[in-house]
């Protein structure tokens, strides 16, 4: 890859101009992305609901949560990427980019190879720990190795949209997710509606459609002009993989735990019976759509932040997390108005079962303050991934999934007349223990950066 021109570079500067502007701007882009890879699942569930079986319904709600499990994993790894390339370049040493990406080249190839094996090998050990519905069993199994197969192309489309995020180009992403969601919805109509694969359907649909999606994105990417170069001598195993891993291990590990608790959460449920079980598989594929404008703004946060503490200007950081936190509580009230008083209307799109809408409803109820809390939280969490502090990020998920929204799941289920109303209340309880502990790791490293003299 040439520097054929410094563009990308200078045309999404974040040291410079409006907060509000700029970080809409890349934050649109973001969205857009989260919004098309959360249709996958969608997708697949929409149309296995209508054509396909009751029991396939459950089996791609559950076996979903395990490959959702690995993708949030890869995110967080990439992030480490992200936010090494954006301190690159608000440090103005574009000549390292190069090796982070090579580097980051081999890294990902390796860790491929291990997934795909797991995924491949311990399928039935993963639907039996999620306690997948005896009739569902089989169709989780299959849904989750066929997607595993296929892990390498999720891989190659997070490390691609990581490193064009680093760079500031939140809009490249956006488009090679939106040519393997047009691929992926064709391919369930094919498989699932026309030749009545159900489940494995699906699978092979959201696989195909990754794999379209690498392609092509390699393909435009050959196009771009990029203000770094990159040549072979960069692609091996070099030290800026430890420290994109220093970054991205640790949120890693908290999202593996924080969505491990989730896992357990759904294992709780699916001992409720397979009406609970699809209710909350069909809510949570709701609650993935409302959990995009948080997810996006932590991600635009990250770089955004990450390029100004690059440069230096820890006041312009500090004002877009504060910028971020209003934007996203201002989309989350009107999210949680449509949670919690028309949640049925969402449900009703992903299958016509009365039931299992009244059961997506109940869980929508209980969860929808989340909308607006869990968008100050991922604005911490954006503040300090830039700031490449991880450890307080990776410390809260931990506490707060398995001190506060695990127990209070469980002791909830335990209530005689329990509903999924009381289970969803558990997720935003613990989104506000997290807004604690990080105002509170927030004021110790304002007081400690006034002290080294970092922050006037």
């Amino acid at each position: 890859m040439a520097n054929k021109a410094n563009g990308t570079a200078l045309s999404n500067d974040f040291t410079q101009g409006s907060i509000v502007g700029k970080l809409i701007k890349f934050m649109i882009p973001v969205l857009g992305a989260l919004v098309l890879q959360a249709m996958y699942g969608a997708v697949d569930l929409v149309v296995v609901g209508q054509f396909g079986t009751n029991e396939g319904i459950s089996g791609v709600a559950t076996g979903s949560n395990v490959i959702n499990l690995v993708t949030f994993v890869i995110t967080s790894l990439t992030m480490g990427v992200t936010v090494l390339i954006s301190r690159y370049l608000g440090e103005r040493s574009a000549e390292r980019v190069g090796k982070v990406i090579g580097g980051a080249i081999c890294f990902f190839a390796v860790f491929a190879a291990v997934l795909t094996v797991l995924l491949l090998l311990f399928a039935p050990q993963f639907a039996a720990w999620l306690n997948a519905p005896e009739e569902a069993f089989d169709v989780t199994v299959t849904y989750i190795r066929i997607c595993g197969a296929g892990i390498v192309f999720v891989i190659a489309y997070n490390v691609i949209s990581g490193i064009f995020r680093g760079l500031g180009n939140s809009r490249l992403p956006l488009l090679f997710v939106l040519i393997a969601c047009i691929v992926n919805i064709v391919g369930d109509l094919v498989f699932v509606a026309g030749f009545h694969m159900d489940v494995a359907g699906a699978a092979l649909a959201t696989v195909l459609a990754q794999a379209v999606s690498v392609v092509l994105s390699l393909v435009i990417i050959r196009r771009q002009p990029l203000p770094f170069t990159l040549s072979r001598r960069d692609i091996r195993f070099n030290g800026e993989i430890r420290t994109f891993l220093q970054l991205g291990i640790p949120l890693a590990v908290q999202e593996c735990l924080t969505n491990i608790s989730f896992l357990i959460l759904c294992a709780i449920i699916n001992n409720m019976g397979l009406d609970a079980s699809s209710g909350y598989g069909i809510a949570q594929k709701i609650v993935s759509f409302v959990m995009l404008v948080p997810s996006s703004l932590m991600q635009s946060m990250s770089a955004f932040v990450a390029q100004n503490v690059g440069a230096g200007q820890e006041k312009r950081a500090r004002r877009a997390m504060l910028t971020g936190m209003g934007i996203g509580a201002l989309i989350g009230v009107f999210i949680w108005a449509l949670a919690f008083f028309e949640g049925g209307i969402p449900s009703a799109l992903f299958t016509s079962n009365p039931v299992f809408i009244e059961k997506s409803a109940e869980y929508l109820r209980g969860f929808s303050p989340e909308a607006v809390l869990t968008c100050v939280v991922f604005s911490y969490i954006g503040y300090f991934n830039g700031h490449s502090k991880p450890l307080p990020v990776m410390i809260q998920g931990i506490t707060a999934s398995f001190l506060v929204r695990v127990p209070l799941s469980y002791l909830f289920s335990l209530r005689p007349d329990a509903s999924l109303v009381d289970i969803g209340i558990a997720v935003p309880l613990a989104s506000v223990y997290g807004i604690v502990f990080f105002t509170i790791c927030y004021l110790f490293t304002t007081r400690r950066m006034k002290r080294d003299g970092v922050l006037a």
